[in-house]
């Protein structure tokens, strides 16, 4: 089944350093672009990741360091995949959790102000998880019916994510057609920041998720606690958390003006 687009939609897989979204970064990106009349381009890049990559983490993806050393690091080419990216809205497998939020943040450290405003996102691990409770390869073999050649390879990954994504729609009726209904239907919690630091409440309003204010509104707090900000500010959360938190907290600024 063709995707019905209203604006491109990136594909796109990250192979890392590690899951730790803060510290870890990317050694490996591919994205594929599909274009609403269903038209397709890709780009795939080695990234020199600036810091060791552990040997436990190798033997998944097979990426060496001695394979990056000479490859450009994230900041020489963020231009590039932000310039292929910024326009779409965004899809992968298990993205919303991870994907995403380590690639804002190689973004936001590659001085590209980087957020979701105006862009949706279809997590195909989700749906997948929702209908049949599998991971990636058991996924492509079940949906396509065929045997994921590459797996962990960036680009096999990603490629087989866009078809799995086409099999789901010609296999569930419930699945509608649209960006929209597939980010809204594989999203989980809704949150402001893509750590999970933020979520929303009923009303659409920003609370924490976490700690001794878990649960109060971010405005309240930050009201409340004026020390708390500059602690948060200053603590290892990811960039893109504190950046949510800097708008909220410049908004409350603007309201009491």
């Amino acid at each position: 089944m063709k995707l019905n687009l209203t604006k491109p939609i990136c594909f796109f897989d990250l192979e890392t350093t590690g899951i730790n979204i803060s510290k870890d970064r990317v050694v490996e990106i591919s994205i594929l672009k599909v274009y609403p009349n269903g038209n397709k381009e890709s780009r795939t890049w080695l990234v020199n990741p600036e810091m060791t990559i552990p040997q436990e983490v190798i033997e998944i993806h097979g990426i060496s360091n001695e394979k990056v050393a000479n490859e450009p690091t994230f900041k020489e080419l963020a231009k590039d995949i932000y310039g292929m990216i910024k326009d779409s809205d965004l899809g992968g497998f298990n993205s919303n959790r991870f994907d995403i939020p380590l690639l804002a943040e190689e973004l936001l450290r590659a001085d590209i102000d980087f957020d979701m405003k105006s862009s949706l996102a279809v997590d195909v691990q989700t749906i997948f998880h929702k209908m049949e409770q599998r991971t990636l390869s058991a996924a492509y073999k079940f949906y396509c019916n065929e045997d994921l050649e590459g797996a962990h390879s960036a680009e096999a990954d990603t490629n087989a994510t866009y078809e799995i994504l086409k099999a789901q729609l010609d296999r569930y009726d419930e699945l509608e057609n649209s960006t929209k209904f597939l980010a809204e239907f594989s999203s989980r919690n809704k949150f402001a920041d893509f750590a999970g630091f933020i979520n929303y409440n009923k009303d659409g309003v920003e609370c924490f998720s976490f700690g001794k204010h878990k649960g109060k509104l971010v405005t309240d707090v930050l009201e409340q606690e004026p020390g708390y900000f500059g602690w948060l500010l200053n603590a290892d959360f990811p960039l893109y958390t504190k950046k949510v938190l800097t708008g909220i907290k410049l908004r409350s600024l603007n309201t009491k003006l």
